[in-house]
């Protein structure tokens, strides 16, 4: 494929940003995440603990902001970078990026001080602006393999609205319950871009480690974990639901033990994603066991959601932040405590999900600690990162 002549979506030649901020998807929105994801959990606990008085600070916008706030912020910054490298045509930067990072920006201080009416429309509106131009370089390019990622945001929007919609009474279900379905649609997004990238990285810094890769073993997985995730979300028979996590647990963790995690302990960049992957089989046993009355269903929806989505986060905007400012792949001090950190905090958060009284208090604060610091880390570390060009004096 020829690369000469690159232009942007609409046709206009493409002249580069003025800011290297805004030159590729990952730079503002990995650092826009990173800010929001350590000041939402102790401003959410403020309000539970009521220790402030946020009228729309509720359990509900507390599940929302980190879906659809937190995570759909790095899942765009990490499509465009990707998208980028996979079609050789840009994705949005210069001011389309900026202005899409604004729209993000508005919609979380929208769930924070607008009506709710005007707070729902001015959030559902990044979504389909953010996977447009995606969809637009992927078809332009040909690249059919990744427009089930584009399907996958299509998801995403759809129970953002259906959130809307019920948070405003429209539709009579829970609003929890399109969150979860998001949170599911996300373990998907994860385990399908885990299962090319993380076998890979292993095989390319741990020479002789032969990681397994198997594609009708990750069809049979990711067809399991589907079907648990749908069986949960439909609300269909405990039983059944059990089953089909507990069938998606064994197809997953078989899956991460081809990849040879244990090669990777010396490689803090490595064992992050593997250990964070982990959370995603532990989480559906969880699951399983909370269909059977054993264990809180908070318990298995913070195993998936702190610890395999906000773990494999983090190992991979640390990893992709280094690798496209032109850095060495190497974890130095703060990235080791920033992934410390974020497991221990998916540790007294279970510790939070299945004790009460004042153990449920200490374990629970102790966890919004933990991820606090960890994405304070990111922020002091990778902002200088993400606001100067490239060290190696290339695009992006």
């Amino acid at each position: 494929m020829s690369l000469l002549t690159i232009q942007d979506p609409a046709g206009v030649p493409d002249t580069g940003p003025r800011h290297a901020l805004f030159a590729l998807g990952f730079r503002p929105f990995y650092l826009l995440a990173a800010a929001f994801a350590g000041v939402s959990i102790p401003l959410w606990l403020a309000s539970y603990y009521g220790w402030s008085a946020f009228p729309h600070v509720a359990l509900a916008w507390h599940v929302h902001e980190m879906v659809f706030g937190f995570v759909i912020a790095v899942v765009i910054g990490f499509l465009y970078t990707a998208g980028r490298n996979w079609t050789g045509l840009w994705t949005p930067r210069g001011k389309a990026l900026a202005a899409l990072a604004v729209l993000w920006i508005a919609g979380r201080a929208a769930m924070l001080f607008a009506p709710p009416v005007l707070a729902a429309l001015i959030d559902f509106a990044f979504l389909p602006a953010a996977a447009w131009p995606l969809y637009r370089v992927l078809k332009r390019s040909g690249n059919k393999r990744n427009m089930v990622l584009v399907g996958l945001l299509a998801l995403l929007t759809l129970a953002n609205g259906v959130f809307h919609a019920a948070a405003l009474g429209v539709l009579p279900v829970s609003p929890l319950q399109p969150v979860y379905a998001a949170i599911m649609v996300i373990v998907i997004i994860e385990a399908v871009i885990g299962g090319r990238v993380i076998p890979n990285f292993t095989a390319n810094a741990v020479k002789g480690s032969n990681p397994v890769q198997n594609a009708k073993r990750d069809r049979i997985s990711m067809a399991f974990t589907a079907a648990a995730a749908i069986a949960w979300v439909a609300g269909f028979p405990a039983p059944a639901t059990a089953a089909l996590a507990i069938a998606a647990a064994v197809a997953q963790a078989t899956r991460l033990i081809g990849w040879k995690p244990l090669c990777t302990l010396r490689n803090p960049l490595l064992w992050i994603l593997h250990l964070s992957y982990a959370w995603i089989p532990l989480g559906f046993v969880m699951l399983a066991l909370s269909q059977l009355g054993v264990v809180p269903q908070s318990a298995a929806v913070h195993l998936l959601a702190v610890g395999a989505i906000a773990g494999l986060i983090l190992g991979m905007i640390t990893r992709t932040a280094l690798g496209h400012t032109g850095r060495m792949l190497k974890a130095g001090p703060a990235e080791t405590a920033m992934y410390v950190l974020i497991q221990c905090g998916v540790a007294l958060r279970l510790v939070a999900a299945m004790a009460s009284g004042e153990l449920r208090d200490v374990a629970l604060l102790s966890a919004a600690g933990c991820w606090s610091a960890a994405f304070a880390v990111y922020v002091l570390t990778y902002a200088p990162y993400l606001f100067r060009p490239r060290v190696d004096g290339k695009e992006g």
